[in-house]
Formats: structure tokens, sequence, C-alpha cells
């Protein structure tokens, strides 16, 4: 039963993961704009742009594990078969 529950939390095809760095993307713009009304000027701008290049290496990470994960399991698969 917990294996099911945590098959739940796995990203497993590139769509999903798009989907999370869509969720990601979406706060991260929202908490962007927070700045700029918070901390006006040059700072406010800066602490936006931090928050969408996170999200720009958060995205790219979670696209290299899904990448790797994925040909690890096509390379076991293959080792499986030429046994």
């Amino acid at each position: 039963m917990w294996t099911k529950f945590k098959r739940l939390f796995v990203i497993k095809t590139r769509f999903e993961a798009y989907l999370i760095i869509y969720g990601l993307a979406l706060g991260a713009m929202t908490r962007g704009a927070h700045y700029t009304q918070e901390y006006p000027g040059v700072g406010g701008y800066l602490l936006f742009a931090a928050t969408a290049g996170a999200v720009f290496l958060g995205g790219a990470k979670i696209l290299d594990a899904i990448r790797y994960e994925t040909e690890a399991r096509e390379a076991a698969e293959a080792a499986e078969d030429s046994e």
C-alpha cells in the first residue's frame, strides 16, 4: 500500500515534469511580483530575476534527472534482454 502511495510523488514522464515546472514558475513569478512591490527599484527587480533564475535551474535539473532515469531504465532492460 505504501509503495503505491509513494509512486504518486515520483515524476515519471517529461509531461509531468513540465507541469511541475509550470507550477514552480507560476509561484516564483507571483513571489517576484510581490518583491517588486515590497522593494521598489533595482533591488526588487534583482529579487524578481533571482526567483526566475531559480526556476530555470530547478527545471533543468528535473528534466536532466528524468532523462538520466529513462536511460538507466533502458540500459537495465537491455542488459536483462541480452542475458
